[in-house]
C-alpha cells in the first residue's frame, strides 16, 4: 500500500485541480518570476543613477516593465500546443511587416526600423525574435532528430531572410540576434560539430566579401574594436570612456550615484547600450558579478525548464529562448568591456527602452507556459 501511494505521488496529473499549486493555476513559474523581479529591480537602481536621478525616467521605465510583465502573464496562459499551431502564421506576419518597414517604415536616427501606429511605434524585427525559433521548433518537431543536412538547408532561409531584411534597415545588432535565435535551435536539434566547423570556416572565408557590404559606420565599429586609440575623440570615444568607467570602479566601486563618467556625461549612451559601464563604475567588480549572477539565475532556471520539457517542440523552443537571452547580455557586456565590437544590443531588462523589453518578457511568458502546461510532473 505504501509503495502504491508513493508511485501515485510521484506521478500526479497536473490538469487535476486537486494537485495544482497556486503558480500552476495562474500558469506562472514562481522561481523564474522571482529571479526576473530581482533582475528588473537591480536594473531600476542602476538606471536611476545612469539617468542622473531623473524620477520621470524611472517612472516611465517602471510603466514599461509593468506592461512587459502583463504581456508575459498573457503569453504564459497560452498553451504550447497553441503556440505550435500558430508558429508559421506568426512568422509569415512578421516577415510581411519587415517588408512593409523597408517600404514605408518610420525613419529615426538614420535607420528605418519602425512602423508608426500614431499612438506608438514598434519594430517588427522584435516579432521575429520569437517567430524564428517558434517556426524552426514547429518544423523539427515533425521530423526525426538529429537533423540532417537537408533539414538544415530548409531552415537556413527561415533564418537568413528576416536577418538580411533587418540588416538592411540597418539594424545589425538585431539581425545578429535573429541569426543566433535560429542557430540555437539548429544546435539543440543535433547539428553536427563537423557542419558547425565547416560553416565557421566558410564564414571566415567570406569575411573579405562581407566587409564591402557593410555600411561605413559598421566598418568603423570593427576597426574601432581592433584599435580604439586610432580615433580616441571620435569613433573610439564610446569604448574608451566605457573602459575608463569600469576600470575606475575597482573592486567595490565608487558608490551608488557617485559615478562621474555618467553623471558628467563623459560616457555616451549611459542609459541604454552602455549602462553596464555605469554598474561597473558605481558598484565595482563585486556589483558587476552580482548582476551577472542574477542573469545566470534566470539562465539556469530556463535550462531547468528546457530539460524538463515534454516534447521536441517545447524543448527546442525553451532552449532557444534561454540561449538567446544568455547571448544577448553576453554580447552587451562584451562590447562594453571591449572584448567584442559595438553592435547596438541593449542589456536585457536593464537598459532604458521598451520594444526589446517587451519581447524578452514575452519569451519568458512562453517559457512559463512550457513549464506550467505540462501534463505530468515528476515531483
Amino acid at each position: 500500500m505504501l509503495t502504491d501511494n508513493l508511485k501515485f505521488k510521484l506521478k500526479k496529473p497536473v490538469h487535476d485541480p486537486r494537485y495544482r499549486t497556486f503558480w500552476q493555476h495562474i500558469h506562472l513559474d514562481g522561481t523564474l518570476l522571482a529571479f526576473l523581479l530581482l533582475l528588473c529591480s537591480a536594473g531600476l537602481i542602476i538606471l536611476y543613477s545612469a539617468s542622473n536621478q531623473k524620477v520621470h525616467s524611472i517612472e516611465f521605465q517602471a510603466l514599461r516593465l509593468f506592461f512587459a510583465f502583463c504581456v508575459m502573464f498573457v503569453f504564459a496562459q497560452i498553451s504550447p500546443s497553441a503556440w505550435q499551431r500558430w508558429a508559421p502564421w506568426i512568422y509569415a506576419i512578421g516577415l510581411i511587416l519587415l517588408i512593409v518597414v523597408l517600404i514605408t517604415g518610420h525613419i529615426g536616427k538614420g535607420a528605418q526600423r519602425w512602423i508608426n501606429l500614431g499612438f506608438t511605434r514598434f519594430q517588427p524585427a522584435e516579432i521575429m525574435k520569437l517567430a524564428i525559433p517558434l517556426t524552426l521548433a514547429w518544423y523539427y518537431h515533425k521530423i526525426d532528430l538529429p537533423i540532417t543536412l537537408r533539414s538544415v538547408f530548409i531552415a537556413l532561409p527561415i533564418i537568413l531572410i528576416p536577418a538580411i531584411l533587418t540588416a538592411k534597415q540597418p539594424d545589425l545588432g538585431t539581425a545578429i540576434l535573429l541569426a543566433i535565435a535560429g542557430a540555437s535551435v539548429l544546435f539543440l536539434a543535433g547539428l553536427s560539430w563537423q557542419f558547425i566547423l565547416v560553416s565557421l570556416t566558410a564564414i571566415a572565408a567570406c569575411t573579405p566579401f562581407v566587409w564591402h557590404l557593410l555600411h561605413d559606420y559598421q566598418r568603423h565599429r570593427v576597426l574601432t574594436f581592433l584599435d580604439p586609440e586610432r580615433d580616441p575623440l571620435g569613433k573610439g570615444y564610446h569604448i574608451i570612456q566605457s573602459k575608463i568607467a569600469i576600470g575606475s570602479g575597482g573592486i567595490f566601486g565608487k558608490g551608488w550615484l557617485n559615478g562621474t563618467q555618467s553623471n558628467l556625461h563623459f560616457l555616451p549612451e549611459h542609459t541604454t547600450d552602455f549602462i553596464f559601464a555605469v554598474c561597473g563604475e558605481e558598484f565595482g567588480f563585486v556589483g558587476s558579478m552580482i548582476l551577472i549572477f542574477l542573469y545566470m539565475l534566470v539562465v539556469f532556471r530556463g535550462l531547468y525548464i528546457t530539460v524538463n520539457a515534454q516534447d521536441t517542440f517545447t524543448r527546442l523552443l525553451a532552449g532557444s529562448i534561454t540561449l538567446t537571452f544568455f547571448i544577448s547580455f553576453f554580447i552587451n557586456m562584451g562590447m562594453v568591456t571591449g572584448i567584442l565590437p559595438v553592435v547596438g544590443i541593449p542589456l536585457p531588462l536593464v537598459s532604458y527602452g521598451g520594444s526589446s523589453m517587451v519581447t524578452v518578457m514575452a519569451s519568458f511568458g512562453i517559457l512559463m507556459s512550457i513549464q506550467t502546461h505540462r501534463k505530468l510532473v515528476t515531483t
